[in-house]
């Protein structure tokens, strides 16, 4: 699974020169001019004399004295107005990378100077290489059919810095959302939950992450009833049937934090009985893009090492089938926590994959170490139409208290994935309570989230409820923080999800809050 190698250069009149290892430089600046090289200042002025178009889109421009004849400057445009951050470099970063495929250029050099230098921008270098191996990623399928070298021929980035970088942290980001693209924006035969499985088991062979595959399918409807319920029409399709992926790390010393997760894989919705209509079923491969979020964390998990920490995640990887067995609305299903779920709309099937999960790391929660937990997942259009690219948090009181989905905002705005603080309300446990004594709880309204009042908060008191999770509330003699990341806005670029490249949110923000704060 090779990808871009980070490569941290101090030495930067050496590096500058032509005739070395690089070929191409690559400036990324809201400036004309640079504090390094008076070279790429010469080069940029000469090229604005030939074209207009200089400081307004990245261009390649000759540049005699400089790595491989060749300049490309991406400007970032302003980055001191208040609605400015580190995205701009990320995104003058792409914008370069692309230029460098089509250019040929092979093992490029990059620059990173802006005027800015508020805490915002701390991360601009390593947000600029993240940007850069975001644009050159390639699916899975297109790698193994045409081979990785032609489809991603760019085998390592130098990163010009006065200091040393920690070149690992980047890779091991990389490698974690590599995994996350992977998982999530595979086509869905190759990547059913079979595959989805097998996948995760290849990727954390040999590595500090253990890998359980639950594949049989009486003990799946016995221990994961409600997610059953959603793989039912699937399950006479071998290659479609259920798995539950549990995934555990497990640093050095003494545990001092645990983190538990729970990841919505749906390889693919077909909205089942509620069936998607209208072209909506396209791009729906990607609904497992909760599960691939989890999983490239681990990934990053595996890489680093952190000390003092314990993670664990639980996959439900499900196909939402249409057939005669399909689970239809009305029906109530007794889910793992015990309580009586009535379907309301098959489409809202990944919150019943998610409960009968979280009610599972519930039971462990309840004796580990200061646990936190999560539940990740593309759930609701609603998240989208709301925050737009961005992933929406919602807490429940312990997690509020705790201010956890604000921490995690921090960390991730800072690198370069912001997120939107939600809250969950008491209107939104009174749109799921009961009509009659038959059941405990409503899975959802029969109408899209996107024209249902708090569309993207209302499930999180689902997903409480349905797991037992109401019972440990901030006044509760033991409070689970727990908090619900709704990625359905930031999951895939511009909110194209048959062909959008999928972002591997909320990797980044996870990392930065829970590992990079601590290392």
């Amino acid at each position: 699974m090779p990808f871009p190698s980070p490569v941290s250069v101090t030495d930067i009149p050496s590096a500058l020169t032509i005739g070395g290892q690089w070929d191409a430089l690559i400036f990324i600046s809201d400036q004309s001019s640079s504090t390094l090289s008076a070279d790429i200042e010469q080069a940029i002025l000469r090229h604005s004399e030939l074209d207009q178009r200089t400081g307004n889109k990245a261009l390649l421009i000759s540049a005699e004295n400089l790595p491989g004849k060749r300049l490309i400057f991406s400007p970032t445009g302003s980055l001191d107005r208040d609605y400015d951050d580190v995205r701009r470099v990320s995104d003058a970063a792409k914008e370069a990378a692309n230029i460098c495929q089509e250019a040929g250029v092979v093992a490029p050099l990059v620059i990173v100077e802006i005027s800015d230098q508020s805490d915002r921008y701390m991360k601009s270098l390593e947000v600029a290489y993240l940007g850069i191996c975001q644009a050159l990623w390639q699916p899975l399928e297109a790698r193994q059919f045409l081979g990785e070298d032609e489809v991603e021929s760019i085998q390592r980035i130098g990163l010009i810095s006065k200091n040393e970088l920690d070149v690992g942290k980047l890779s091991a980001l990389e490698a974690g959302r590599r995994v996350a693209r992977d998982l999530c924006g595979t086509e869905p035969e190759r990547m059913a939950p079979p595959g989805f499985a097998d996948y995760c088991v290849q990727t954390f062979h040999n590595s500090a992450v253990s890998v359980t595959v639950l594949s049989d399918d009486e003990t799946i409807l016995r221990e994961y009833p409600l997610l059953h319920a959603v793989a039912r029409a699937s399950v006479e399709v071998e290659r479609h049937q259920p798995r539950v992926i549990r995934l555990e790390y497990e640093g050095e010393g003494p545990v001092e934090r645990t983190l538990f997760f729970a990841g919505k894989g749906i390889t693919f919705d077909t909205g089942g009985a509620d069936l998607k209509v209208g072209g909506h079923m396209a791009g729906m491969s990607r609904d497992k893009g909760g599960a691939a979020g989890v999983a490239g964390f681990m990934k990053v998990l595996a890489e680093m090492r952190p000390k003092g920490l314990k993670v664990v995640a639980e996959l439900g990887a499900v196909r939402n089938s249409i057939g005669a067995d399909a689970f239809i609305p009305d029906e109530i299903i007794t889910g793992h926590a015990g309580k009586r779920v009535r379907v309301g709309n098959t489409d809202a099937e990944g919150r019943m994959v998610l409960a009968d999960i979280l009610s599972h790391l519930r039971l462990e929660a309840k004796t580990a170490v200061a646990p936190e937990l999560f539940s990740v997942a593309t759930l609701t259009g609603h998240a989208a139409i709301a925050f737009g690219p961005y992933t929406a948090l919602v807490e429940n009181g312990p997690a509020l208290n705790s201010d956890t989905a604000n921490t995690i905002a921090k960390a991730g705005e800072i690198w370069g994935e912001p997120a939107e603080q939600s809250r969950s309300r008491r209107e939104d446990f009174s749109f799921i309570q009961p009509r009659t004594k038959a059941d405990d709880v409503l899975s959802s309204n029969n109408a899209p989230s996107v024209s249902t009042v708090r569309g993207h908060q209302f499930p999180m008191a689902f997903l409480s409820i349905a797991s037992g999770l109401d019972h440990h509330g901030a006044s509760s003699e033991l409070p689970l923080p727990f908090t619900h990341i709704d990625i359905a806005g930031s999951g895939i670029e511009n909110g194209d999800w048959q062909h959008g490249k999928p972002t591997a949110a909320p990797v980044v923000a996870l990392a930065a809050n829970y590992i990079l704060s601590e290392n």
